[in-house]
């Protein structure tokens, strides 16, 4: 049966769609929901990525244009201003008569340059398209800053975790710094976190390079999939280990999994979705191990099973935090 999206009328929906798409994700407050319905629009057919990643373009190509002729055309009639959504699509398809005018899309369509920043809230996950046609899925209170040059794609990860599912191009090395890690790849599906005193990287599909960030000389390993290392807070790179990839990365699909994980560590884990932090009384109680799986929206889910589970109880402090003790 022929997909009416490869039709001519079906494209037209498509793209619509699309500018829809693209202009609630303009909003300052976009919400977890929101966000998810999108992704799973997203991943319903190639050409809904494709469409929406053509007006992510054209709204990056805005920046090229001079101040007062992007001025121009942002300027409605006060009568029409309840047209938002029409009149921003608008605006971007202005945006991409002057870039074709000016011969700006040809070299749009290479990447010459691409400037963003994205961040996830408490409990929010997030996934980005980048120009490129690389992924982003971004975990709970996590940011990144991502610059495309000609000849290079750079990310900062500043705080959190990212999944990166990488566009092969092998003129443009995809690059990642993460704290004092810095990972390289052309092609590839990989996970980083970043903590406070450590990045983790672990590779799901393809290979990556990891190597300190700032010292070009420092030793590099290379991970396959099924592969992860960690990066000190000096920069020195430990040997590869094999990993669960699936295990490590179950938080795309809202989950925490735990396989014989000693309690500081879950501790560790479940503090970067709640309000207030998660503790551990003592080593005695960290050493446990637990294996169970619980939802990342509903952590109070874990505090309230785990005294059936393990001989611990949980207290709250007076600043609203938690602790976990022997029982």
């Amino acid at each position: 049966m022929t997909d009416t999206r490869d039709c001519a009328c079906g494209q037209a929906a498509v793209r619509d769609e699309a500018a829809r798409w693209f202009v609630r994700l303009q909003e300052p407050m976009v919400s977890v929901l929101e966000r998810q319905r999108f992704a799973a629009w997203l991943a319903e057919h190639p050409q809904h990525h494709y469409e929406f990643q053509v007006l992510e373009g054209i709204w990056s190509a805005a920046g090229l244009l001079p101040a007062a002729r992007l001025q121009a055309l942002c300027d409605v009639p006060p009568a029409r201003s309840t047209r938002r959504p029409i009149l921003r699509y608008a605006v971007a398809a202005s945006v991409l008569a002057v870039a074709l005018g000016l011969g700006w899309f040809s070299a749009m369509n290479q990447a010459a340059t691409y400037t963003a920043e994205f961040s996830t809230a408490l409990g929010e996950r997030r996934q980005v398209a980048l120009p490129d046609g690389s992924m982003i899925d971004l975990n709970s209170r996590s940011r990144i800053q991502v610059h495309f040059a000609m000849h290079r794609r750079d990310i900062e990860l500043t705080e959190g975790e990212a999944m990166f599912s990488v566009e092969h191009d092998s003129e443009r090395p995809f690059v990642v710094a993460s704290g004092s890690g810095k990972i390289t790849v052309t092609g590839t599906r990989f996970d980083v976190r970043r903590d406070s005193a450590e990045t983790r990287v672990v590779v799901e599909q393809g290979t990556v390079k990891v190597q300190g960030r700032d010292a070009a000389d420092t030793p590099s390993i290379t991970l396959s999939a099924g592969m992860g290392t960690r990066v000190d807070g000096k920069g020195k790179v430990v040997a590869a280990y094999p990993v669960n990839a699936a295990q490590l990365t179950a938080w795309r699909s809202g989950k925490l999994v735990f396989n014989n994980a000693s309690l500081s560590e879950v501790v560790g884990e479940v503090s970067r979705y709640r309000e207030k932090p998660l503790r551990v009384a003592n080593d005695k109680v960290g050493n446990l191990r637990l294996t169970s799986v619980f939802k990342s929206d509903n952590t109070d889910a874990l505090l309230k099973a785990l005294p059936s589970i393990l001989p611990v109880a949980v207290r709250t402090l007076n600043d609203g935090s938690q602790e976990i003790i022997s029982k």
